[in-house]
């Protein structure tokens, strides 16, 4: 294991970028991030922390950033699945079981932003990253906007579903491809809904419901008493306009449309479904799992989180995962050395892939039994509820890091291998 400090690039301040930069520091790396953004918003809406993330959080940034993690997402302890018509209860699972810490992923950014500063990592704003060269024999760079260029160790792209840094490790552009489905988001104060008795019950306290029914649900997450309110519901597309790709976070909802794909449903939630002031469709997105999540010149440009390995909503481990997958980057970094910055790279792909896969699956096949559950069901059957809850728990008590240690030896020497010999098997 090598002394000497690599020095990392981490290009995107995002959650994803925010904690690979946190890890690179705390295991012994020098590390600064560029932002294409000038400033931040409170942006996006519900999102999950498990403790398979938090676990790694707390290790960089001390108990208080855990505390201060886990008091932004929703105090509930259970959440309920309930039948789209009538809210019929189906299933109860604790909440922990689905996503962790539920909460505003601009509360959650703020906090990663903060310990990033605490930490004393900079962070460039403002600074667009126009190209990024890895050729071999010279150390990876990027070209910002303005024509500057920057060198490092190794630079990685932690710049979301829309990097740029994909492209070059691919050495194509990676058109995004329709799911078929579609999200209708909002997110609002909630303090006017308590005044309607039909949904108040869902506004007076931290909950999670969600409604399911044929091709569709329907996710109700209320934060801090009822003070935020935020609804998700999720469609199979039908008609051709509809699947068209639109890959934007900012795209306006149709209230009219949304009025009409929650007719049928329980009363009480479509009253709070009808105030809502304005919302957002998000089609929802995938591209195929990518061969490979490094460049192929010095292997030394590395992909993490949204730009190689993205997750459905569905899923809840979107950011989590990202979060695994800094960890496992920083400790690969620490055991290879500066020297051997290719072998860290090739081994950290091969050490994340089958995990994210599965992570990736476990959203699928959540939509999918969710949407088929009542399918063809007559009004009287019993639904077992075990067919109905989210099937995340084996995923929290993972260590990322001691994974990574505890595999090391095993990895390293195959990808050293691989190198030597110039031929690196894909990683799908």
């Amino acid at each position: 294991m090598s002394e000497e400090r690599i020095h990392a690039i981490v290009v995107g301040a995002g959650l994803g970028g925010c904690a690979c930069a946190l890890a690179l520091k705390h295991h012994g790396h020098s590390v600064i991030i560029y932002e294409r953004l000038r400033t931040f918003r409170r942006l996006g809406d519900s999102l999950g922390l498990g403790e398979n993330a938090l676990k790694l959080l707390e290790r960089w940034g001390g108990p208080g950033f855990y505390h201060q993690l886990t008091s932004i997402g929703n105090q509930a302890p259970n959440m309920q699945i309930r039948r789209w018509h009538d809210g019929k209860v189906l299933a109860v699972q604790p909440l922990m079981d689905m996503a962790g810490y539920i909460g505003h992923r601009g509360d959650y950014h703020a906090a990663f932003l903060d310990a990033v500063r605490d930490a004393g990592i900079a962070i460039r704003m403002g600074c667009e990253v126009a190209d990024y060269i890895d050729e071999e024999g010279n150390q990876p760079s990027i070209v910002l906007a303005d024509g500057t260029k920057v060198t490092a160790d190794i630079v990685i792209g932690a710049d979301g579903i829309k990097s740029r840094a994909r492209e070059l490790v691919l050495g194509f552009a990676d058109a995004p491809k329709s799911s078929g489905y579609s999200c209708y988001r909002a997110y609002f104060p909630g303090a006017h809904l308590k005044e309607d008795p039909l949904c108040r019950e869902f506004v007076d306290h931290d909950c999670v419901n969600i409604w399911i029914g044929v091709d569709t649900h329907l996710v109700q997450n209320t934060l801090r008493d009822g003070e935020e309110f935020n609804w998700i519901v999720t469609r199979k597309l039908s008609h051709e306009a509809d699947l068209e790709i639109r890959e934007s976070w900012f795209q306006e909802g149709d209230l009219q449309d949304v009025a009409r794909v929650t007719a049928t449903i329980d009363p009480r939630i479509r009253a709070a479904v009808a105030k809502t002031p304005s919302c957002l469709d998000w089609k929802i997105c995938y591209r195929d799992p990518l061969p490979t999540w490094v460049s192929p010149g010095n292997h030394c440009i590395a992909l993490v989180g949204d730009s190689c390995h993205p997750h459905l909503p569905t899923s809840a481990q979107g950011a989590s995962q990202a979060i695994e997958s800094a960890a496992v980057l920083a400790v690969c970094l620490k055991l290879a050395g500066k020297e051997r910055i290719a072998v860290a790279t090739r081994a950290y792909e091969k050490l994340r892939f089958a995990r994210t896969r599965a992570s990736q699956r476990n959203g699928e096949d959540l939509r999918d039994r969710w949407h088929n559950a009542l399918k063809d069901a007559d009004e009287g059957i019993e639904i077992d509820p075990e067919s109905l809850k989210i099937r995340n728990r084996w995923l929290y008590a993972f260590d990322a890091e001691a994974d990574t240690l505890e595999r090391w030896d095993e990895v390293s020497a195959l990808v050293a291998l691989e190198l030597q010999k110039g031929q690196i098997t894909p990683l799908c």
